[in-house]
């Protein structure tokens, strides 16, 4: 249920002195920096005094926190991220991460098709890290050709002449996180893994 804007600003008060106090300040520290005068203060806090935008604004900018935080305000908009799909290739990824510059996350999605995609090698900077989610990938890096199944990870120069596609025609989903040259994903290994295993021979 909404609350009604009298409740919002009765809480303002509470918000007020819990954020004074974890900042070690007094009544008479906060007058000095503000320029609002101790009574002013210690009534807001109380809410015996209403708060009004020339009062909130100078003791948002001191706290660090935007004016809605202060208040209380409800979230508005609409919180889920619509990601725009991106396809290439005749692969369609999905962009997980929003950072700019740095690794890079996408859901990667190969269609199923009766007709296998002639394989197209291509290079670029940067390093990729493969984890797959469903179906069978092929993958050709340089002179090898491997087969990725649902929990197998591939990590790779891509410098190096890749590409990938189904192996049997079916769709193939997985996690790709891409990043720039020299950037790769650490992973923990279990003591007992036997080197060979590590390599997946």
């Amino acid at each position: 249920m909404e609350r009604e804007p009298e409740d919002v600003l009765g809480a303002v008060g509470a918000r007020l002195r819990a954020l004074r106090r974890e900042r070690g300040m007094t009544l008479a520290d906060l007058a000095e920096v503000t320029a609002v005068s101790e009574s002013t203060l210690s009534r807001l806090e109380s809410g015996q005094r209403r708060p009004a935008l020339d009062l909130l604004l100078p003791l948002a900018r001191l706290y660090g926190v935007p004016l809605d935080d202060l208040v209380g305000a409800p979230r508005t908009g609409d919180p889920r991220i619509h990601p725009k799909p991106i396809r290439r290739f005749g692969m369609v990824f999905v962009p997980l991460s929003r950072r700019p510059g740095g690794m890079q996350a996408f859901k990667m999605i190969i269609p199923a098709s009766p007709h296998p995609r002639e394989p197209t090698p291509q290079t670029h900077e940067g390093f990729e890290w493969l984890y797959i989610l469903d179906g069978h990938l092929r993958l050709l890096l340089g002179e090898r050709e491997l087969t990725l199944t649902p929990g197998e990870v591939a990590e790779f120069d891509t410098t190096l002449p890749h590409w990938l596609g189904s192996a049997d025609g079916g769709t193939v989903e997985a996690l790709i996180l891409f990043g720039p040259q020299g950037t790769r994903a650490h992973l923990r290994v279990t003591p007992d893994l036997k080197p060979q295993d590590r390599d997946g021979r």
